[in-house]
């Protein structure tokens, strides 16, 4: 997957400009994609040149003018042709879990210190995750969201985002447990 794949993906919601769409990407696609607003433009204005997206400007008093991108056929059948892709295998690059490997050869304070940073990192996401998914489903349940839901992918990858922080909270949590040196280990 592309940068370009997120955006695509995004867009599909509806134009945006360059900037609700880094906006976006910090509250949506943030939990599998990551990306700066810097890269987000760089990559609107190559898929632009590609034909993916147009772009019109927006004329705003007492602001600069803003470019708006929509999908344009062409970036709504590259869409449809990213979803029959084989996607490439999670390749996990964590440099908290260099030194969590390393504990034992340097400061297990400063890497506890770390893991517990990450922990609080992970609770903040969790709690934001959580206010969307409750705006998601609006008072319903999941199982009646899921019948009457237009789309599904947006409520799914939530939904991993969700266990993928839980998970670290559980994991930093017990981390932290078995290196507490006050534990007897």
């Amino acid at each position: 997957m592309a940068l370009q794949d997120a955006i695509l993906v995004t867009l599909a919601n509806g134009e945006s400009s360059g900037y609700d769409l880094a906006k976006s990407f910090d509250v949506t696609v943030a939990n599998y994609w990551t990306a700066t607003a810097q890269q987000l433009y760089r990559e609107l204005d190559k898929m632009a040149a590609e034909g993916l997206v147009s772009a019109r400007v927006v004329e705003q008093e007492r602001r600069p003018n803003k470019r708006v991108f929509a999908l344009t056929e062409a970036g709504w059948t590259a869409l449809r042709e990213m979803t029959t892709r084989t996607p490439k295998p999670t390749a996990i690059r964590d440099e908290l879990l260099v030194q969590v490997e390393a504990i034992d050869h340097g400061s297990e304070d400063t890497v506890r210190a770390a893991i517990t940073a990450k922990r609080d990192a992970s609770h903040e996401k969790l709690a934001r995750y959580l206010r969307r998914r409750a705006a998601m489903l609006d008072g319903r349940d999941e199982a009646a969201y899921l019948r009457q839901a237009r789309r599904l992918g947006p409520y799914l990858t939530l939904a991993r985002g969700i266990a993928f922080e839980e998970e670290n909270i559980a994991w930093c949590d017990w981390v932290l447990a078995v290196t507490d040196p006050g534990d007897g280990a």
